[in-house]
């Protein structure tokens, strides 16, 4: 495979869990949008035989491969498996993108020809252009509140910093540390832009439309919701109470 223009070798990773209404369908979209990428499709041994489907994709076509992990771990470990996995095959590299659909394949060759001049790039709803479609009014506030109080907590500008739709060079995860992350859910993307953002990488983000799934169970929960509140929270107040050390150490008297 000569690899995407700009970027090079590209694995799209796909976690599903229960997906089997929709895997054929984002799968041969992904393929259609993008043919000169691979996909990963990491399994959490779903008891809907998804992981079974996946199989007969990779049967058929070269660019589809399957990661069947051991069951329901969250999608912050189905992730980090991904990532290695595609380190370790030598890819430049890696997206991600949900199952469902919500995620347009259609719209990755622009994460993909931003990546050419940044380190991670973020697909948002939320900078202009960006929109929702479909979306339940009380999701798209505990959204956008959500991502207001990210970029408050941690004084971070991503517009949308809770994101999944998203593309990012592996060298970068390299050195992200993932092997001390222990966020699940969504946490983690806005774990994974605060030590991008940290780490002072190239981070762009460019529009999307994000489209609610039309078959399925979203895996959204209120415990997600308040895993992401508390650990936001604790980051900001120890990145401040870092800075104000530094300050005062700064100012402090010569010895």
């Amino acid at each position: 495979m000569s690899g995407y223009p700009g970027v090079g070798r590209v694995l799209v990773i796909i976690p599903t869990y229960n997906e089997a209404d929709n895997i054929r369908i984002i799968v041969e979209r992904v393929r259609k949008a993008t043919p000169d990428v691979d996909i990963l499709v990491a399994d959490d041994n779903s008891p809907d035989g998804t992981g079974a489907i996946a199989d007969e994709l990779a049967a058929v076509d070269r660019a589809v491969h399957v990661l069947h992990r051991p069951g329901k771990q969250g999608l912050g470990a189905a992730y980090i498996a991904g990532f290695a996995w595609g380190t370790e095959q030598g890819y430049d590299a890696v997206v991600e993108m949900d199952a469902d659909g919500s995620h347009a394949p259609e719209e990755l060759p622009k994460l993909l020809d931003a990546l050419a001049d940044a380190d991670v790039v973020l697909g948002s709803r939320y900078v202009k252009h960006g929109r929702t479609v479909n979306w339940p009014a009380h999701r798209q506030a505990i959204s956008r509140i959500g991502n207001l109080y990210v970029r408050l907590a941690l004084g971070m500008p991503l517009r949308d910093a809770t994101g999944g739709y998203r593309a990012y060079r592996t060298p970068v995860l390299g050195k992200l540390e993932l092997d001390t992350i222990a966020s699940h859910g969504y946490c983690f993307q806005v774990d994974l832009a605060w030590r991008s953002h940290k780490g002072g990488f190239r981070v762009t983000e460019v529009p999307i439309t994000f489209t609610e799934r039309e078959r399925g169970q979203s895996k959204m929960s209120s415990s997600i919701v308040r895993e992401a509140l508390w650990k936001v929270t604790l980051w900001g107040t120890s990145a401040r109470w870092v800075a104000l050390k530094r300050a005062v150490a700064g100012n402090g008297p010569a010895r």
